[in-house]
């Protein structure tokens, strides 16, 4: 999987979480104070990313240790996410 394929993923999992009700870019934080999820929402981006993975035919982990990282965490923004997804895939 490509990197603009994960991030019409990643996007597409957000918008649902957010029930489209806010525009998604990039460089939007996922986590800490100017994000606009919560984190039962950052749950169901991640469980929703688990499905889709399944879908195409892998495994995403969000829980690992790298995942849970400040300095570099996938979390830190949708264009973070997305990398990080599409990574996973070609593994």
């Amino acid at each position: 999987m490509n990197i603009e394929q994960a991030k019409e993923i990643v996007i597409s999992a957000i918008n649902t979480a957010l029930e489209g009700k806010a525009e998604i870019t990039e460089d939007m934080q996922l986590i800490g104070g100017e994000s606009l999820l919560d984190s039962m929402k950052l749950v169901e981006v991640c469980l929703a990313l688990e499905d889709l993975a399944d879908e195409h035919g892998f495994e995403f982990d969000w829980t690992s240790e790298s995942a849970m990282s400040k300095s570099r965490s996938m979390f830190r923004s949708v264009a973070a996410l997305a990398e990080e997804f599409a990574n996973q895939s070609e593994v």
